[in-house]
């Protein structure tokens, strides 16, 4: 909790970090684009990963991807979306939960943090005006939480098929105690997420974000942050399941929302953890834009990566994000790793 809010008082810190960085109804919209969208909630909540060898990593993009190496994994069964805010609804109305957006922060923890700050409350993205400086892109609004996901007088009720967002580390990992569930390693997201086109740049296969003008992925299109064309049908989030299921039949591995992993964040791969990788212990964490704060492994991508800005909608890419801070634009799923599978939710 101490570190949510002492980031939220580092918004530099945040814009810094950032750059280097269901009912059954179907819905149909057809964008600028070209690209028709069949938003349908899945009939099946999980699949079967079939376990196997894998080039995990990239040594073409970012730092940070690097190196790329083998990696063997055992099977596991995957959410095939991200959770949405009617199975996150479920998990609190049994369990009573609070999230850390939702709760006050102890002022004796945070001597010297001004009151107005002191506030429950999360970050969202505000695209800045002329003139704005990039640090103005993310505000601290108190209010803000997975309920009201855009503001105090925002609402999700309209919304159950929308991934749950405002969620941090702590409160996915909750929601996957509660569900018997995990959080998936980074390797495990990353393999699904490569769609069985493993030493292709993205996950539909071949070098190009948008083949044939056609958009697999919700992420931004123009000028990032003045600029959104909306080519891929959305402005903003989009539910789960609107764009085609990839190879293993899971939704939105790449952009709509960025997603928690298990892992602990380390600048680089370690090649010798190589079979079942767990990622680095809890002290041997670092990322250089969080320096001091516990950080874990976040995967996907969003709807705010652009060609200009982030390009982090390839399985391969990672980011750092601390533990104790969600924003409008992180969300989860989880995977059970066993061969049995025990659907926690079901439309």
């Amino acid at each position: 909790m101490k570190n949510h809010i002492l980031l939220i008082l580092a918004v530099v810190l945040i814009a810094l970090a950032m750059l280097v960085m269901m009912d059954r109804t179907t819905r149909t919209i057809t964008s600028t684009s070209k690209t028709s969208f069949q938003c349908t909630t899945p009939e099946e909540s999980e699949v079967w990963i079939e376990g196997g060898i894998f080039t995990m990593g990239s040594d073409d993009s970012y730092r940070e991807e690097m190196p790329a190496h083998s990696v063997k994994l055992d099977g596991y069964w995957m959410d095939t979306h991200e959770v949405s805010n009617v199975q996150f609804a479920q998990f609190v109305k049994e369990t009573g939960y609070i999230t850390v957006a939702e709760r006050m922060p102890d002022p004796k923890e945070f001597v010297g943090v001004p009151p107005e700050m002191m506030k429950p409350g999360s970050v969202l993205f505000t695209p800045p005006g002329k003139g704005e400086r990039m640090t103005s892109w993310w505000t601290y609004v108190p209010g803000v939480n997975w309920k009201h996901p855009e503001g105090l007088t925002s609402s999700i009720e309209n919304k159950p098929d929308f991934p749950v967002v405002h969620i941090a580390f702590e409160d996915a990992q909750a929601y996957a105690d509660w569900a018997g569930r995990s959080l998936p390693t980074e390797a495990q997201y990353e393999f699904a997420a490569r769609s069985k086109k493993e030493k292709e740049r993205y996950a539909w296969g071949g070098a190009e974000l948008a083949p044939n003008n056609q958009y697999k992925a919700n992420t931004w299109q123009g000028l990032f942050p003045i600029q959104n064309t909306k080519e891929d049908g959305y402005e903003g989030i989009a539910p789960v399941a609107c764009y085609e299921a990839n190879d293993y039949g899971v939704y939105d591995l790449i952009g709509n929302v960025w997603e928690w992993t298990g892992d602990w964040y380390a600048p680089r791969h370690d090649p010798k953890d190589n079979v079942n990788p767990q990622g680095v212990s809890q002290d041997k964490s670092y990322d250089k834009n969080n320096v001091g704060y516990p950080v874990r492994t976040i995967k996907g991508g969003s709807y705010l990566c652009a060609p200009n800005y982030c390009k982090r909608y390839r399985p391969a890419a990672r980011h750092a994000q601390d533990t104790g801070l969600g924003t409008g634009h992180i969300g989860f799923r989880t995977v059970l790793n066993t061969k049995k599978a025990i659907p926690v939710f079901s439309r």
